[in-house]
C-alpha cells in the first residue's frame, strides 16, 4: 500500500514535470508559427510583386522604364512606414555622402531664380570659399560654365555643373547687374564644409553665446574650442541655440553634452527590433564645467540630435529649454545599408529614448520650460523676401552693395530713414503686390455665406468691407510693417559684407527668444525657478507674452 501512493506520488511530479515543459515550450512553438506565416506571407508577396511588374512589361501599352518605375514603388513602400527611411540608387551616392558628411566639391554658394530676370543668379556666397575668393557677389547673373550656356536652365541643373571633383577648374562667365558688365573667373572646386558652429560671442553681463548649426562633421570639437575661449572671455552663463539644427550624429551629440554632464552618465538609450540595434550612450570624458547656467533655444526645426541635446540636458536638470516645442524624430537611422548594384538604404532600426526614459513622439517632441513664440512675420515681408516676382527686395540689396564699399558692423548695421524712403519708392514703382490672407478669408468666408443662405442678408456689410480690403495702400503696409521689413533687408544686405555669421550677429538684434533667454539668466532665482519646474504668477512666460 505503502509502495503505490510512492508511485502514484511520482507519477504525479512526473505529470506536472511533463505539463510545465509542454507549457513552457508552446510559446516557442506559437512563435515560430508567427515565424513561419510571417515568412509565408513575404515570399507570397513578392512573387505577387514579381509577377505584377512582369505583367506590366510584357503587356503595358508603353514601354516602362524599369528604373523610375521600380524607384517609385520602392519609394511608396518606404514613404508608408516614416519619413526617413530611404533608398538610394546608384546614381545618388553623391547626394547620400553629402548627406552624411556635410561636404560636397563645388564654389561654395547659394544660387536662386531670379524670377524677373528668369535666370539664375549667385544669392549668397560663403566665407573663405572658391566664390567669395574669387570675387563673385550677391546678384551676378551666371551666363555660361565652361561651353555649357546657362542662361535657360534651372538652378537644379546650373547647381549640378557648378559641381565636380575636388580640384577641379572651370571657366564661370558672369554678368554683373550694377556695371552691366560680362566678366569670366577661373574657378577651382574645393570640398566645401559650412562651419557646425555658425557664430559665437559674449553678450552682456558675462553671457556666452553659440550658434550650433549642425551635429554633422565634427561639432564636438568645434563646441570644445568656442566654449573654452567663450569662458576665456569671461563667460559665466551660456546661450546655445538650436533653432533650425536639424541634428547629425549621436555620438558627437554625447560628447558635446560630455562638456557640461559627469563622466558615466547615461545620455540616451536606442531600443529597435534586432539585439545590435539597443545601446547606451554615456559620457565618457571629464566634463569642462558642470555648474554654469544654460539656456538652449528651440524651434519647430529642431530635430533628432538637437533635441537629445536640449532633452537630455532639460532631464539631468542641467539646463533649461526655451522657445517652441521641437520637431519629434525620436528615430535612428542606420545610413547606409548596402544593396545590389551600388545601391544604398538609410534605414529606421530603432527609438531613442532620453535619461528619464521618455521617447520623442512624431510632432510631439520636447516641450520647453519656457514657451516663447517668436514674432510672426507680416505677409507683406514674407512676399518680399521669398515670394515677389519683380525681386525688388533682392535687387535693392544688390544695388546697396554696389554702392557701398563698406558697412558698419554687422551687429550695430541700419538702414537710415531716408535709404528705407527709397526701398519703399522702389518697391511702389515696381507695381509690387501680394495676396492679403484677410482677402482670401473674406472671399471663403462670402462662399459660405452664400452656401447657407445669409449672404442677402449681410450684403451691404460684405461688400463695405470687400472695398476696405481691396484697396490696401501699399505704401501704408510698408510703413505700418516697416521695422521687420528693415531688418529683413538689413540682414540680407549684412551678410553680403559679414557673411553667415553676420547674419547671426545682426538677427540677434531683434531677437524675441534670445531677449528673455537673458532676462532669466540675469535676474536673481530666475533661472533656478526654472530649473527646478517652479511656475509662479510673477515668472511664467504665459504672463509675460
Amino acid at each position: 500500500m505503502e509502495k503505490r501512493t510512492t508511485k502514484s506520488r511520482v507519477e504525479r511530479v512526473v505529470q506536472r514535470m511533463l505539463s510545465c515543459c509542454v507549457l513552457a515550450l508552446l510559446p516557442l512553438t506559437l512563435q515560430a508559427q508567427d515565424v513561419k506565416n510571417h515568412n509565408m506571407e513575404v515570399a507570397k508577396n513578392l512573387e505577387i510583386f514579381n509577377a505584377l511588374y512582369k505583367n506590366l512589361d510584357l503587356m503595358y501599352v508603353d514601354t516602362l522604364d524599369a528604373n523610375k518605375v521600380i524607384t517609385t514603388g520602392v519609394d511608396a513602400m518606404l514613404r508608408s512606414l516614416d519619413p526617413y527611411t530611404e533608398y538610394y540608387p546608384e546614381e545618388r551616392q553623391k547626394e547620400l555622402k553629402t548627406m552624411l558628411t556635410g561636404k560636397y566639391a563645388g564654389i561654395g554658394a547659394l544660387i536662386r531664380y531670379h524670377q524677373k530676370l528668369k535666370r539664375v543668379v549667385i544669392d549668397e556666397p560663403y566665407e573663405g570659399m572658391p566664390a567669395a575668393e574669387a570675387g563673385l557677389r550677391k546678384g551676378d547673373i551666371i551666363l555660361q560654365i565652361d561651353d555649357t550656356l546657362m542662361t535657360d536652365k534651372a538652378v537644379g541643373y546650373v547647381s549640378s555643373h557648378l559641381r565636380g571633383e575636388p580640384g577641379t577648374t572651370f571657366l564661370l562667365k558672369i554678368q554683373r547687374p550694377s556695371t552691366g558688365k560680362t566678366m569670366s573667373f577661373k574657378i577651382t572646386r574645393r570640398s566645401i564644409k559650412m562651419p557646425e558652429i555658425t557664430y559665437y560671442g559674449m553678450r552682456e553681463n558675462g553671457v556666452g553665446y553659440i550658434n550650433l548649426s549642425t551635429f554633422t562633421g565634427e561639432p564636438a570639437k568645434a563646441m570644445r574650442l568656442a566654449f573654452l575661449n567663450l569662458k576665456k572671455q569671461g563667460a559665466e552663463k551660456l546661450v546655445l541655440d538650436l533653432r533650425g539644427n536639424g541634428g547629425g550624429s549621436l555620438s558627437e551629440c554625447v560628447d558635446i553634452l560630455n562638456m557640461w554632464v559627469q563622466k558615466g552618465i547615461k545620455i540616451v538609450e536606442t531600443r529597435g527590433k534586432l539585439k545590435r540595434a539597443n545601446s547606451e550612450y554615456k559620457t565618457r570624458m571629464e566634463p569642462v564645467d558642470t555648474v554654469m547656467p544654460i539656456i538652449v533655444l528651440v524651434n519647430s526645426e529642431t530635430a533628432s540630435a538637437s533635441e537629445i541635446t536640449s532633452g537630455a540636458l532639460q532631464d539631468l536638470k542641467r539646463g533649461i529649454v526655451l522657445g517652441t516645442r521641437t520637431y519629434g524624430k525620436g528615430l535612428v537611422q542606420v545610413p547606409n545599408v548596402d544593396l545590389p548594384y551600388n545601391a544604398n538604404l538609410k534605414l529606421t532600426t530603432s527609438r531613442y529614448y532620453l535619461p528619464s526614459g521618455r521617447g520623442i513622439k512624431m510632432k510631439e517632441g520636447i516641450k520647453p520650460d519656457v514657451e516663447v513664440k517668436p514674432d510672426t512675420m507680416a505677409n507683406i515681408t514674407l512676399y518680399l523676401e521669398r515670394i515677389d516676382s519683380t525681386e525688388v527686395a533682392f535687387d535693392y540689396v544688390v544695388d546697396y552693395i554696389s554702392k557701398h564699399a563698406t558697412i558698419a558692423p554687422a551687429a550695430d548695421f541700419r538702414l537710415t530713414d531716408a535709404e528705407y524712403e527709397d526701398f519703399k519708392q522702389r518697391v511702389v514703382a515696381a507695381g509690387f503686390t501680394y495676396d492679403q490672407v484677410s482677402k482670401k478669408q473674406l472671399e471663403e468666408l462670402i462662399k459660405i455665406a452664400k452656401f447657407e443662405g445669409y449672404y442677402d442678408d449681410a450684403r451691404t456689410e460684405f461688400e463695405a468691407l470687400k472695398a476696405k480690403i481691396d484697396h490696401h495702400d501699399v505704401t501704408r503696409d510698408l510703413e505700418q510693417h516697416s521695422d521687420e521689413i528693415r531688418q529683413m533687408l538689413e540682414v540680407d544686405i549684412v551678410s553680403a559684407y559679414y557673411y553667415q555669421a553676420g547674419q547671426v550677429q545682426r538677427g540677434l538684434c531683434n531677437d524675441k527668444m534670445l531677449r528673455e533667454a537673458l532676462r532669466i539668466l540675469n535676474t536673481d532665482g530666475e533661472y533656478q525657478r526654472f530649473l527646478n519646474g517652479e511656475q509662479t504668477p510673477e515668472n511664467s512666460p504665459e504672463k509675460k507674452e
